[in-house]
């Protein structure tokens, strides 16, 4: 076969403060940058789930026609442009090129300026102008919000196992598993789904943790019955009434879809308090963490879930840091702050100068202005580094000119760009050595598990202010499916309403 591919991702918060461009997906954040064509094929060793269905299929004899991959961080809708752009690529593509099926590195929960569903929009139109039959398979972070459209209209539909994201490339090549099966069956497989009926917090997601361990553990214990098994927590940010938890999968056979999905949802949905996250608030969580480190081994980490660029911050905040100077900390860290006028100020006055500047701050936060203080320039970088860890391993980014800057007993790693703290060498860029720190502050909620927890004495979940509301219950929403509750056994929503059967 000849396969068509092409990747189109962000993950919408709809409350956060910045929108996604043309230009976003261009540098990629968070992703590698926009490539076309061949192109593409430069990706096959990064953790990328266009990486892993492409090396799958290609191992079996399988040609692929790469079209575009474009990826952006998370923040608030997709801008009217660039969606049309991208996805008027694919939809072109797909129209013109011959190609015997396609497949689509999706996420799953972006929100455009001009509508909800992002990738359901993309499959209509694609269904539009393929032959009838084409068979279209798509891969789906596990924060996708998974709609009727999108189960409708794509012939299977996968999601990531793990969060933070190792299996991205794993969960590629399941998808072309599932296309070669349905291929080689010549008939449809049945799909069953169900909707959780409430929100779940991103920080209960962790599948380094219980309940997601366990939830995922039995989804592996399931699916030898079934062709594909999938459960996507969601992304509980998105205001609209596709938002929320789903479990899906396809069979052969009618009765082992149900039997395997009623399993799985049953599991998800009992107790539903096993979702429930308590929350540090900044000042008792810096004080817990400086009596843990006058004796530990290795670095307490604080995550300040609030302004994850991961989930729709912007990277600028400084409450924790705030924190952190009012009671004295020592050999601390915090990072990214994301202010490229103090990055240019550190460059601009060299190594060992004390710059008086105002640093970050964020406008859309109550009462978050920026840190105006004397910092000391330690170190200078170009921002350029290669990700070491496990979950994006071998991508190579670039988050602009960076600093970094020591106030008190705190080191700050300054950026140009935002992105998640999730990767130690993104301290290593400017110096700093994670493992020889006290208390390390990163700007996450989940990912910087994957390559932090193997150096964290303890880790902490606080709420600092933020412009992501990591409790949902406390967002202000309008569109949300009439009767989902708001967060595990939280009160219900009374709004427009979406089924799925």
């Amino acid at each position: 076969m000849n396969i068509l591919v092409a990747g189109f991702q962000h993950e919408t918060n709809t409350f956060a403060p910045t929108m996604a461009s043309y230009d976003s997906f261009v540098r990629g954040e968070d992703f590698p940058g926009l490539v076309r064509g061949e192109a593409v094929l430069g990706l096959l060793n990064v953790n990328l789930p266009a990486a892993g269905f492409i090396n799958f299929v290609r191992e079996r004899g399988h040609e692929v026609t790469p079209v575009i991959w474009a990826g952006a961080g998370a923040s608030a809708h997709v801008t009217t442009d660039a969606y049309e752009r991208i996805a008027g690529e694919i939809v072109e593509a797909a129209k013109t090129q011959h190609c015997d099926a396609i497949y689509l590195d999706l996420h799953g929960a972006m929100v455009a300026q001009h509508l909800d569903d992002g990738e359901g929009e993309l499959l209509s139109r694609l269904r539009a102008v393929v032959e009838p039959g084409m068979k279209i398979v798509v891969s789906l972070d596990s924060h996708a919000n998974v709609t009727q459209q999108i189960l409708s209209l794509a012939d299977g539909v996968v999601a990531y196992r793990t969060y933070p994201h190792i299996d991205m490339a794993d969960t590629g090549r399941r998808a072309g598993e599932l296309l070669l099966a349905l291929m080689a069956s010549g008939r449809p497989a049945h799909l069953v789904a169900r909707r959780v009926p409430f929100l779940i917090p991103v920080n209960s997601m962790s599948t380094m943790m219980q309940p997601a361990r366990g939830v995922y553990d039995l989804l592996e214990e399931l699916e030898p019955r079934v062709l594909s098994l999938s459960f996507a927590p969601g992304f509980p940010a998105a205001d609209f009434a596709g938002c929320g938890p789903v479990v899906w999968g396809y069979a052969f056979d009618a009765a082992e879809a149900e039997r395997a999905v009623q399993a799985l949802f049953d599991r998800v949905c009992e107790p539903e308090d096993q979702w429930a996250v308590q929350f540090e608030s900044p000042d008792p969580a810096v004080r817990h963490a400086m009596r843990v480190a006058r004796t530990a081994s290795k670095p307490v980490i604080i995550a300040d879930t609030q302004d994850n660029p991961g989930v729709g911050g912007d990277s600028n905040t400084t409450g924790m840091l705030r924190a952190l100077l009012a009671l004295d900390a020592q050999d601390a860290a915090i990072g990214l702050i994301c202010d490229p006028a103090a990055a240019a100020a550190a460059h601009e006055a060299g190594v060992g100068a004390t710059i008086d500047i105002a640093l970050g701050g964020c406008p859309q936060v109550e009462g978050d202005a920026p840190l105006r203080g004397h910092f000391v320039v330690e170190a200078l970088s170009d921002g350029r580094f290669v990700y070491g860890g496990p979950m994006m391993n071998g991508k190579a980014s670039d988050l602009g000119r960076m600093a970094r800057l020591r106030i008190g007993g705190v080191r700050i790693a300054v950026s140009s760009a935002k992105a998640q703290l999730l990767d130690r060498n993104m301290y290593r860029t400017v110096g700093i050595e994670p493992s020889e720190m006290k208390i390390l502050v990163n700007k996450s909620s989940v990912h910087f598990r994957a390559d932090f927890a193997a150096i964290a004495q303890e880790i902490l979940v606080v709420r600092a202010p933020g412009p992501f509301i990591a409790d949902p219950a406390e967002l202000p929403w309008t569109k949300l499916a009439r009767g989902m509750r708001l967060r595990p056994n939280g009160p219900a929503f009374e709004g427009a309403t979406e089924t799925l059967r």
